[in-house]
C-alpha cells in the first residue's frame, strides 16, 4: 500500500495518526535522497570510466596511425598500397567514435548528474529545511502549551488574557507552518516522479544516440571493410603463390648455390681469411674480409668484417691483382691457402685463405692463379627459335584452339600430360614433321596438350617475347600511375620489341583477347589469363625473389596488352615516351562516389570482378597442375577474381564483370556480420599460376572523360549502353538504384560532372560515372 494523504484538516488536529503518515513522507524522501546520492556516485563513476575508455581507445588509435607497413621491393600493388592505409583508416575510425563517446560523457554530466543534484539540492533540501522549522515549532508550540496551562488560576485576568493571547498567536503560526509542510511533503512527492526519472530518461537517449552513431559509423565504414577484405584476399593468394616460388628458388640454390650465382659486375666475391704480420714475437693473425674481383680491371678489394659487431671494422683496401699462384700444404700451417701479389707492393705476397678446397678453386679460376681447376657449369640450350617453324608452331596450336576448345572451361589453365606435351612439341619442332602434324582434326591431341605445348613452346624461347632488355621498363608503369598512362607506357614500349617479337606477341595477344570473350563459358577472363602467361611472356633473366615479387606486376602488364591490343598493334604510339610514372600517383582504381549526405564517410566502391575455379582433370594426375595450392579463404574473394559457374552463389558472369541473382546479390551488398563470411565464400576458390607463381591482376577499368568543349566527344558516348560495374542505392530522387550487372539504355554525359544519364526499366536518371562500363 502506498502512503497516505496528508489531509490539511488533520495539520489542526495533530493526531497521532496524523504524525505517523508525516513520519512516512519523510521516511520516503530519506529513501529517494539516498537512492539520488547513490545515482550521482554511479553516474560520475560512469563519467570517469567512460573517460579512461576514451584515452585508451584514443591512445589505441594512435598507435595505429603512427605505425606503417614497410614493403618488400621498390612498389606496392594497389591492394598493398590499400592495407597500408587501413591502419590509418581504423584510427580514423575510432577517432570518431571517441568524438561521440565525449558527446555522450557531457551529455552524462548535463542530462543526468547536474538535474539530479540540482533538485537533491533545492527540493528535498527545502524539505528538510521545512521538517527543521517544522519540529522547532512544533517544540515551542507545545511547551507552550505546557507552560500556559501551569499558569496559576489566581493571576489576574489581565495576565490570564494576555497569556492566552500569546498561546492562540503560537498556535495560529504553528497550524500555518503545518500546512506549509504538508503541503511541500505532498507536492515533493509528487515532483520526484518526473524530476528524478526525466534525467535518467535524458541520459538513456544520449546512449541510445552514441549507439546509433555508432551503428551509423559501422554503415559508413562496412563498404571500406568489404573491399579492405578482397584486398587482403588479393594479398594472401599472391603470398600463397610467390612463397612456393620462393621456396622453390630457395631449395634450388640449396642445391647448387653456383648455378644462380646473382650476375654482376664482379666476377668472383665471397668472404676470404687474410693473413696479417705481426712483429715477431707476436706471429700473424687472420682476419676475416669481404673480398671482390673483376677479371677485366684485375681490381680486388677486400673489406674487414666482424660477425660479432654486425659489420665492417675498417675501410676497404683496393689494389690490382699482379699475379696469383696456390700455397702448398707444407710451406704454411693452414690449408686452402693462395697468394697475391699487388702491382704497388711487388715483392709482398698477401697470403689468403678460402673455406674449402672448392672454395680455393673457384678463387684460383676467376684469378687466373696457376694450378687453377676450370668448372664446368651446366648450360642449356634451346632449340625453339622465332624463325618460320616458330609462327607455324604458335599458329597450328591457336588455329587448333580456337577450332576445337574455345570453350573449354579453364583453357590454359589445365594442363596436359607430360610425355603427351613432350612429344607433340618435338613433333611440332621438327621441320620435316611439323607439316604432318594435324591439330585441328586428330582426336590424338587434346585442347590441354596443345595449350601446354604452346605456353612450353613459349617459355623454352632463348629468350622471352617481351625481352629481357625492356623487362623492367614494361614493369615500371604496372606499378604506378593511371589507367591511361600505363596503357601509353605499354603501347609505346611493345613498339620498341624487335619486329619478329613483336609480330609474334601480336597474334598471341590476339588470340588471348578472344579467348576472354568467351569467359563465360571457359571461366578464362583477362585476368586469368594474365595469371597464366604473366610469367611466360615477361619472365626475369635472374631468377631471384625480387625478381618473384614483380611477378604481379607481370600480370598487369599482360592483362593491360589483353584489354588493349587493338590499340597497341593496330595504331603508331607518340613519338616520345608517354608521361612519366610516379610513385606518388594514386591508384588506378575507380575513384569513389561522393556521398552527398552531410557528415557521411566517402564510400569507395567494391569492385567484383572475374574468378577462374580450379579445373580437376583426371588425365592430369600424372604431372604437376600449373596451379599451387590456394591459400586462406577466411574473407572475401579475391578482388580480380569473382565466381564464375552459374551454379555458385553469386549467378553467372558476362564477360568481364559478374552478373548476381537478385535473391543472392542483396546479402552481397549489405552488412555483413563476421561470423557469415567464411561460410558465405567457402566455395570460392582463387588460383595462383606457375611456373613463377602470380596473383589475380589489378583492375584496370578505363572510364570516358566528360567531353571538355566540344560535342564529338559527348557524340560519341551519347546514346550508347553501359553496364553497372558495382551496386548502387540511390540517395536522392534523381537517381537510380541498381545492382551489379544492369544494362542502361541512352547513356549520355550529365550536366553534373562525374555523372551520367541513362534509362534502367523504363526509368531515366543519374548514374555515378565510375560505377559503369560502356558497352
Amino acid at each position: 500500500m502506498g502512503l497516505q494523504p496528508l489531509e490539511f484538516s488533520d495539520c489542526y488536529l495533530d493526531s497521532p495518526w496524523f504524525r505517523e503518515r508525516v513520519r512516512a513522507h519523510e521516511a520516503e524522501l530519506e529513501k529517494t535522497n539516498k537512492f539520488i546520492k547513490e545515482l550521482l556516485k554511479d553516474g560520475k563513476n560512469l563519467i570517469a570510466a567512460t573517460k579512461n575508455l576514451s584515452a585508451a581507445q584514443r591512445k589505441f588509435a594512435h598507435s595505429l596511425r603512427d605505425f606503417k607497413f614497410e614493403f618488400i621491393g621498390d612498389a606496392e600493388t594497389d591492394d598493398e598500397r590499400y592495407i597500408d592505409a587501413s591502419l590509418h583508416e581504423f584510427s580514423n575510425f575510432l577517432k570518431n567514435l571517441e568524438e561521440q563517446r565525449e558527446i555522450l560523457a557531457i551529455s552524462v554530466t548535463e542530462t543526468l548528474i547536474k538535474p539530479l543534484e540540482r533538485f537533491r539540492k533545492e527540493q528535498l533540501g527545502a524539505v528538510k529545511e521545512e521538517k527543521k522549522k517544522f519540529d522547532k515549532e512544533t517544540e515551542k508550540n507545545y511547551s507552550l502549551l505546557e507552560k500556559h496551562l501551569n499558569l496559576s488560576a489566581k493571576k489576574k485576568e489581565l495576565q490570564l488574557q494576555e497569556a492566552d493571547n500569546q498561546v492562540e498567536q503560537n498556535r495560529k503560526h504553528f497550524y500555518e507552518l503545518s500546512l506549509e509542510y504538508v503541503c511541500k511533503l505532498q507536492e515533493i512527492q509528487e515532483r520526484k516522479k518526473f524530476e528524478c526519472v526525466e534525467p535518467v530518461l535524458s541520459f538513456f537517449q544520449g546512449l541510445f544516440t552514441f549507439y546509433h552513431q555508432g551503428y551509423e559509423l559501422a554503415k559508413d565504414f562496412n563498404h571500406y571493410k568489404t573491399a579492405l577484405q578482397i584486398n587482403i584476399q588479393n594479398t594472401r593468394n599472391r603470398f600463397e603463390g610467390t612463397r612456393s616460388e620462393v621456396e622453390e628458388l630457395m631449395n634450388k640454390i640449396r642445391r647448387n648455390p653456383q648455378e644462380h650465382k646473382r650476375a654482376n659486375h664482379f666476377t668472383m666475391e665471397g668472404y676470404l681469411y687474410v693473413q696479417e704480420k705481426r712483429p715477431a714475437p707476436f706471429g700473424s693473425s687472420w682476419v676475416k674480409h669481404y673480398c671482390m674481383y673483376r677479371k677485366e680491371t684485375k681490381k680486388f678489394s677486400m673489406i674487414p668484417f666482424e660477425h660479432r659487431s654486425g659489420g665492417k671494422v675498417g675501410d676497404a683496401e683496393l689494389f690490382i691483382l699482379t699475379y696469383c699462384t696456390k700455397r702448398n700444404a707444407d710451406t704454411i700451417d693452414r690449408r686452402f691457402c693462395f697468394d697475391l701479389e699487388a702491382s704497388d707492393r711487388p715483392g709482398v705476397p698477401v697470403t689468403m685463405q678460402a673455406f674449402s678446397e672448392e672454395d680455393r678453386k673457384l678463387w684460383m679460376e676467376a684469378l687466373d692463379g696457376k694450378e687453377a681447376v676450370s668448372i664446368i657449369f651446366k648450360i642449356f640450350f634451346y632449340s625453339a627459335q622465332l624463325d618460320k617453324i616458330g609462327f607455324t608452331i604458335i599458329k597450328k596450336c591457336i588455329s587448333a584452339v580456337e577450332t576445337r576448345g574455345i570453350n573449354d572451361q579453364g583453357l590454359y589453365r589445365v594442363v596436359g600430360v607430360s610425355s603427351k606435351v613432350q612429344r607433340l612439341l618435338s613433333l611440332l619442332m621438327d621441320s620435316k614433321t611439323c607439316n604432318e602434324v594435324d591439330l585441328e582434326n586428330s582426336v590424338d591431341w587434346e585442347v590441354k596438350t596443345i595449350t601446354s605445348a604452346m605456353k612450353q613452346y613459349l617459355r623454352s624461347l632463348p629468350e622471352p617475347l617481351m625481352t629481357y632488355e625492356l623487362h623492367g621498363e614494361f614493369i615500371v608503369p604496372a606499378k604506378s600511375g593511371s589507367p591511361e598512362s600505363r596503357v601509353n607506357a605499354v603501347h609505346f614500349l611493345v613498339h620498341k620489341l624487335p619486329e619478329k617479337n613483336k609480330e609474334m606477341l601480336e597474334i598471341l595477344v590476339k588470340h588471348l583477347a578472344n579467348v576472354s570473350k568467351h569467359a563465360k563459358k571457359n571461366l578464362m577472363t583477362v585476368a586469368n589469363l594474365g595469371v597464366v602467361f604473366g610469367p611466360t611472356l615477361m619472365r626475369p633473366q635472374e631468377e631471384t625473389v625480387a625478381a618473384i615479387m614483380d611477378l604481379k606486376f607481370q600480370n598487369i602488364v599482360v592483362e593491360i596488352l589483353i584489354e588493349n591490343h587493338e590499340k597497341i598493334f593496330k595504331t603508331l604510339p607518340d613519338a616520345t615516351f608517354p608521361e612519366p610514372i610516379s610513385m606518388s600517383v594514386s591508384p588506378p582504381n575507380a575513384p569513389p562516389r561522393q556521398s552527398r549526405r552531410q557528415g557521411q564517410r566517402i564510400k569507395r566502391p567494391l569492385a567484383v570482378y572475374n574468378l577462374c575455379l580450379e579445373l580437376d582433370d583426371a588425365d592430369s594426375h600424372s604431372s604437376p597442375r600449373e596451379d599451387t595450392p590456394t591459400g586462406s579463404m577466411d574473407s572475401l574473394s579475391s578482388q580480380s577474381p569473382t565466381p564464375a559457374f552459374s551454379s555458385s552463389p553469386l549467378g553467372l558472369l558476362d564477360e568481364n564483370h559478374l552478373i548476381m541473382d537478385s535473391g543472392d546479390l542483396a546479402g552481397w551488398t549489405t552488412n555483413l556480420p563476421a561470423q557469415s563470411r567464411p561460410s558465405m565464400v567457402s566455395w570460392m576458390n582463387i588460383p595462383s599460376a606457375t611456373p613463377a607463381a602470380t596473383d589475380a591482376a589489378l583492375p584496370n577499368f578505363i572510364f570516358p572523360s566528360p567531353a571538355t568543349g566540344t560535342d564529338r566527344a559527348v557524340e560519341s558516348v551519347a546514346h550508347r549502353k553501359a553496364r553497372a560495374v558495382y551496386p548502387c542505392e540511390a540517395e536522392h530522387s534523381s537517381e537510380l538504384s541498381f545492382q551489379i550487372g544492369a544494362i542502361f539504355e541512352d547513356v549520355q554525359f550529365s550536366r553534373e560532372p562525374g555523372w551520367l544519364e541513362g534509362t534502367l526499366d523504363g526509368k531515366r536518371g543519374l548514374i555515378p560515372q565510375n560505377y559503369v562500363q560502356f558497352l
